[in-house]
């Protein structure tokens, strides 16, 4: 009897020591980050060396997709120290579990339910059912992009640098658009391209898909109309080209007679110009810009961008595009004081609601704790900092010039920031947090507000 009631305590004890699927999801990453930090430290990855907080600062940028640097790349970095950064973007954009679906089916192994579960939540799904296809495509889908991006790159940094530079050039700045991580190789990002079409069109074209999201990528591919789209698929394109345009015209209008951005331009270049720096903040990091010479009305518009981000189960960050108008659209709802939320003549759950109110506060909550902290670290002026902190959430990888200029505590505040960020909040709070039926039911009872 004493056997059996230990045997059963046991099976209690682990049990209670198996791990959720978030905690498995943040422990690997954070598992890669580590020891990424420690290939980049090798002699073998730097011109002249780098510190453990340089280097754990450079791997979590990379492994977030985030794309803030505190070394210069192109030069701190020997092209194996390049390489591995672009694998760790490769590996953080496109998600963990994508290539480890994909080493299991070369193994020959079965994926069980608990590695569906653990694929479902990096993919950011709400079912288990399809995941696994889901990630076979996305990873194919991803690789021929980045392939074909890289075609087309070479016809401008082939003829410029040489075969080997440009094609090296063309296969860093492919896999870091699509994503959505902002490395380059080039201390002044792409600025040097800013009238360059091929360039321009090429990569935000990458980080757009990137950024939109693959399930809205496959579904328009499987879909015939767009009424056959799926409300996600819907809100997301009309969302995407809808703040995109207008983005573009605010860009535009408040940088037209900056002299030290589009006043100094042909036509042509300022409309491209404005474009490029009107879809990049919601997702990719690169600038064709100088953003510290940009006006403060544009650079807190593009905090609002940063905030709001790119689409779910895609390689951009922030609280998501789809959770910005679920808020809008609730908001809406309670002023014209209907029951249901709807849209596309489709009524949304309260849950789905409530969901992307915790998101959003708990990213607002981030957000002001890590510029709390910066405005107590760092000598800057309070935009910088704030333009920091948002960028590093929103895993944007724009900066006012702060970055390299950041104290220890800084720099550890904003990689806390980018895992945040990249892994959202409810993912480390459902790490934590116990699942609890609640079995009592107590009366309600109204507060005031407003």
């Amino acid at each position: 009897m004493f056997c059996w009631k230990g045997r059963v305590r046991m099976k209690r004890r682990d049990k209670q020591m198996e791990w959720n699927p978030p905690q498995i999801l943040i422990t690997t990453f954070l598992s890669l980050i580590v020891l990424g930090t420690l290939i980049l430290m090798l002699p073998i990855s730097t011109t002249n060396g780098i510190s453990i907080i340089d280097a754990l600062f450079t791997s979590t940028s990379a492994m977030t997709v985030t794309g803030l640097v505190v070394v210069d790349t192109g030069t701190a970095f020997t092209y194996f120290g390049e390489i591995v950064i672009m694998a760790l973007i490769q590996l953080g954009g496109l998600g963990i579990m994508t290539f480890a679906v994909l080493i299991y089916l070369a193994l020959g192994r079965k994926i069980g339910i608990r590695e569906r579960l653990l694929i479902k939540q990096a993919l950011n799904q709400n079912t288990i059912g399809g995941v696994i296809a889901l990630a076979k495509r996305l990873l194919i889908f991803s690789l021929i992009m980045e392939a074909i991006a890289v075609v087309f790159l070479s016809l401008v940094w082939v003829p410029e640098l040489g075969w080997g530079q440009g094609l090296y050039a063309s296969v860093f700045h492919a896999i870091s658009a699509f994503n959505n991580a902002g490395f380059s190789i080039w201390s002044d990002s792409l600025s040097g391209y800013v009238g360059d079409p091929v360039v321009n069109i090429v990569i935000t074209i990458l980080f757009i898909i990137g950024g939109i999201g693959f399930t809205v990528v496959f579904d328009m591919w499987q879909s015939k109309e767009f009424r056959q789209l799926s409300l996600h698929s819907k809100l997301m394109i009309v969302g995407t080209l809808a703040i995109n345009i207008f983005s573009f015209l605010m860009i535009f209008v408040l940088e037209y007679n900056n002299p030290n951005t589009l006043a100094s331009m042909t036509t042509p270049d300022q409309i491209q110009s404005a474009y490029f720096q009107a879809v990049t903040p919601r997702t990719a990091g690169f600038n064709t810009l100088d953003i510290g010479s940009m006006e403060h009305a544009s650079l807190f518009y593009m905090i609002i961008l940063m905030f709001i981000g790119g689409g779910s189960a895609s390689t951009a960050g922030g609280i998501k595009l789809t959770t910005a108008l679920l808020i809008v659209l609730a908001t809406f709802t309670f002023y014209k004081q209907r029951e249901e939320v709807v849209t596309f003549k489709r009524s949304l759950p309260y849950s789905l609601v409530l969901r992307a109110l915790s998101l959003a506060m708990g990213s607002v909550f981030v957000v002001l704790v890590a510029i709390f902290v910066l405005n107590l670290t760092e000598d800057a002026p309070f935009l910088d900092i704030v333009f920091e902190g948002v960028s590093a959430f929103g895993t944007v990888g724009l900066s006012m010039g702060l970055t390299g200029s950041l104290t220890i505590i800084g720099k550890v505040t904003i990689i806390l920031t980018m895992l945040v960020g990249k892994l959202g909040p409810l993912t480390f709070a459902f790490a934590f947090a116990k699942h609890r039926i609640d079995r009592v039911k107590y009366p309600k009872e109204d507060v005031l507000t407003g």
